[in-house]
């Protein structure tokens, strides 16, 4: 099997094995062993291994080279800009790198009583405060490991609200521009996912919502700016629409980084939301690994807050107070992925409030930027003020037969990640285009003008956009038998000798 691969000076007449080593090759010296040796039988009975696992023998550089050579291939925002719309790829700042690593952080353990660990308890009491103080919110918990998370987290207390009441209303309200996970939270509260359509603007309309309000509403979620990059201008009539029968509003804040130090959600209505850390305050994002998506709640929520939660008291001492009857209770390992609370607190702390506000700003100046820019060739899907994504389309490009993933393709050639591609999907042939507050004019002028170029080479060339990628080891894959029959693990191959 062979490895894809950016053509940054490679030789792409040459096959890269993903299976490499043979027997007896190694890169450690082990001292003999010490101790008498024991049959695993005797310890493990069935579970033992009859032979060995059959795992890949090489020398140290065989290792250094299979990694760093994965690390180019792979693209990362530290090697360009990476436009996915709704998912926020932005430059994370080394220096919170520097404060995760320090070593009171890195090597505390998650058991350490809380006596000896007042230093993470009181930076955990101090992030709550201030992401309270951004949203909007009376308190915050740190617990959810990811965006998604902090949804199952946020409707679960809103569940346990309503049962608290005596109430059992089934209904979640979703407009065809929130986040794609949302469904997914209802459902595994046992509620039920009711869509409604927004307008042709783009955003929700009180006229159509209304048919959907009755006294079976448990909540609504309402992602604010929504898929299409759109300030919901209505939010506060809708807010209290929903309030009128009993039910909650739930804010998706995934798009927080559009309105951070502008506008809080907590003022315009919103009962609880999810923060995504890696989004809006720069902790890393994305391969699998531990992310952060704290819940912000109103004090109407806190009873039903995950347990426990870092208070203070009368002498200053920080400690978990894990005495919460009617909490939804533990969500996660231990107190969250403190990692990524620490690189999030550091980010705060550096920038202060000018700091974040002037993100935002940037942040909805580029996206506007690209807007007009790129509107001079593409269809812009809402021609208006948008906030931090634009949304266009491959529809002037469509009797040319080049698609919306054949542009997506041709932008890797040029060094540029794709963007989001066919989401949101009210929008037929979609690109969704984030460019965050990060990048530069320059980095964003070339994306313009290679945007440009592959349009034309749709008009002149299109075999050439359709062929894309033609500069990486693999070209076109198979995405969906990719998806389906992946390959999960090691598989030896036979080799002429060490």
């Amino acid at each position: 099997m062979t490895i894809g691969s950016a053509a940054k000076g490679l030789n792409l007449e040459t096959p890269l094995i993903f299976e490499q080593g043979a027997p007896t090759r190694s890169g450690v010296s082990l001292p003999k062993l010490d101790v008498p040796d024991v049959d695993p039988k005797a310890h493990f009975g069935s579970l033992a291994r009859n032979e060995a696992p059959g795992l890949p023998e090489l020398f140290e550089p065989e290792v250094v080279r299979h990694y760093v050579r994965l690390s180019q291939q792979n693209f990362s925002i530290d090697t360009g800009m990476y436009p996915l719309g709704s998912c926020t790829m932005k430059y994370n700042p080394k220096v919170n790198e520097w404060a995760a690593r320090l070593p009171g952080f890195a090597g505390l353990h998650p058991l350490t009583p809380d006596a000896k660990a007042q230093g993470a308890l009181e930076l955990m009491y101090r992030l709550e405060k201030a992401l309270a103080t951004i949203c909007g919110m009376d308190r915050v918990t740190l617990h959810p490991a990811a965006g998604a998370q902090g949804e199952l987290v946020g409707l679960m207390m809103i569940r346990a609200y309503h049962q608290s009441k005596g109430r059992n209303p089934k209904k979640i309200l979703i407009p065809d521009t929130a986040h794609g996970t949302n469904p997914a939270s209802c459902a595994l509260n046992g509620f039920d996912a009711v869509p409604f359509p927004v307008g042709e603007d783009g955003i929700v309309r009180t006229e159509d919502l209304a048919p959907f309000i009755d006294e079976d509403v448990a909540g609504i979620m309402l992602t604010n700016p929504n898929t299409v990059g759109l300030f919901e201008t209505n939010i506060q009539k809708i807010a209290e629409m929903v309030h009128s029968v009993g039910g909650l509003v739930y804010g998706d804040g995934a798009n927080l980084n559009a309105l951070m130090g502008k506008a809080r959600p907590g003022d315009l209505g919103i009962d609880v939301m999810q923060f995504n850390l890696h989004k809006t305050f720069t902790t890393p994002h994305g391969g699998g690994g531990p992310g952060s998506g704290p819940v912000g709640y109103k004090d109407i929520l806190a009873p039903f807050a995950p347990s426990p939660t870092v208070e203070v008291d009368e002498n200053g001492s920080y400690y978990l107070d894990e005495n919460r009857p009617e909490s939804v209770g533990r969500v996660r390992a231990f107190q969250g992925n403190f990692g990524m609370l620490v690189r999030a607190y550091a980010y705060i702390r550096e920038m202060g409030p000018e700091g974040l506000r002037r993100a935002t700003e940037l942040a909805v100046l580029n996206a506007n930027y690209l807007k007009e820019r790129l509107g001079e060739i593409w269809d812009v899907a809402y021609d208006r003020r948008c906030m931090h994504e634009v949304v266009i389309s491959d529809k002037h490009l469509r009797e040319t037969g080049v698609t919306t993933l054949d542009i997506a393709k041709r932008l890797i050639d040029h060094g540029f990640h794709p963007p989001t591609v066919y989401f949101p999907l009210v929008v037929k042939g979609a690109m969704l285009i984030e460019p965050t507050e990060t990048e530069s004019l320059q980095t964003l002028d070339h994306f313009v003008e290679v945007m440009a170029s592959i349009a034309k080479e749709a008009e002149t060339e299109p075999e050439k956009v359709k062929s894309a990628p033609n500069l990486t080891r693999l070209r076109r894959l198979d995405e969906a038998r990719a998806a389906r029959r992946p390959v999960l693990r090691y598989r030896p191959v036979e080799s002429a000798g060490a």
